[in-house]
C-alpha cells in the first residue's frame, strides 16, 4: 500500500511457528521515508511501536507517518496476537505478557523487515512492553520512548479501567471497537480489564526491567492522564532518563497532542547517534 508525504507504507504478516500446531500470524506495517529506499536498510535505527491495551496498527492513526517524516526513520507497528488484523488468541495470556511481547515479536519483525538495531516506543501498556524489550534486548535496542506508560498498579489506573469496563458493556461501544478488532473485540476488552482488575496483578511493576535498561530513555506523560499519574513517568525516567510532562494532556497523546509528541520524540532522537 502507499502513503503520502514522501512515505511508502508496506503491510506484511509475519508467521510465528512457535504458536499452536500451525503457527500464528501477526500483522505489521512499515512506513519508510522514500529517501531511505525501499528497505530503509541504509537509514538510522527504525522505531518499533508497541500499541496500547485496546490498540492496533490502525488505531495509531496518522502518528506513524508523521513520526517517519519528522525523524527520517522507518516506523514499524504491529498488532499483538488477538488484536487488530493478527490471528486470534483463544485464551488470555499470563501476567508475564508485558515482559514477553518484545522477545516474541521483535525478532520476527527484524527478520521480516531486515533490521538489527531499533528504537522501542510504546503507548500505555505498550510502553511497559517497550521497557521490557529494552531491558531484554539491550544489544539491539538503541533507545527507548514511553508514552503514557504505566509502571506499577495505581488506584488512578484501576479507576480508569473500571470506568472503561462499564462503557464497553454497551453494544454501541463494543461495535466501535469491532471496527478495528472484528470478532476479537470482546476478547480485547476482557484481556485488558480482567488483567488490571485481578488482585493477583496488584504487585506488578516495571522496576526490575527498568534496572536493566542501559539505552537513552525518554518518558512522556500527560499531567491529566486518566489512566495514571505522572508518577509513572517519573519512575520510568528515574535519575538518568529524560522526562516530559505535558500540561493539560490526557492519555491519548498520539491523537490529541500528535504534533507536540512527534516533535518531542524527533528532538530526543536527533540528539542521539543511533
Amino acid at each position: 500500500m502507499g502513503a503520502g508525504g514522501g512515505i511508502v507504507a508496506e503491510d506484511v504478516w509475519v508467521r510465528d511457528r512457535r504458536v499452536g500446531p500451525n503457527g500464528a500470524h501477526r500483522f505489521a506495517r512499515a512506513w519508510t521515508p522514500k529517501a531511505l529506499g525501499s528497505t530503509g536498510a541504509r537509514g538510522p535505527a527504525p522505531i518499533v511501536l508497541f500499541h496500547e491495551s485496546l490498540g492496533c496498527v490502525a488505531l495509531w492513526k496518522s502518528f506513524p507517518e508523521q513520526l517517519a517524516m519528522a525523524t527520517g526513520r522507518r516506523i514499524i507497528a504491529f498488532d499483538r496476537l488477538g488484536f487488530g488484523r493478527s490471528d486470534p488468541l483463544h485464551h488470555r495470556s499470563g501476567f508475564d505478557f508485558i515482559a514477553r511481547e518484545g522477545l516474541d515479536t521483535v525478532p520476527l519483525l527484524q527478520e521480516a523487515f531486515g533490521f538489527s538495531r531499533f528504537v522501542a516506543c510504546g503507548h500505555s501498556v505498550g510502553g511497559g512492553m517497550a521497557v521490557e524489550t529494552a531491558a531484554r534486548m539491550r544489544g539491539a535496542c538503541a533507545a527507548l520512548v514511553t508514552i503514557a506508560a504505566q509502571s506499577f498498579v495505581e488506584e488512578r489506573t484501576l479507576k480508569g479501567v473500571r470506568a472503561a469496563e462499564a462503557v464497553f458493556r454497551t453494544p454501541e461501544s463494543l461495535a466501535r471497537l469491532a471496527r478495528h478488532h472484528g470478532d476479537k473485540a470482546r476478547f480485547v476488552v476482557e484481556f485488558w480489564t480482567r488483567t488490571w482488575l485481578d488482585p493477583a496483578f496488584a504487585d506488578w511493576t516495571l522496576d526490575a526491567a527498568l534496572a536493566e535498561v542501559t539505552c537513552p530513555l525518554l518518558a512522556i506523560h500527560g499531567v491529566d492522564d486518566e489512566y495514571g499519574s505522572p508518577a509513572h513517568a517519573r519512575r520510568i525516567a528515574g535519575a538518568h532518563g529524560e522526562l516530559l510532562l505535558m500540561a493539560g494532556a490526557g492519555h491519548m497523546l498520539h491523537r490529541m497532542r500528535e504534533a507536540e509528541l512527534v516533535a518531542a520524540i524527533a528532538a530526543f532522537l536527533a540528539r542521539l547517534d543511533v
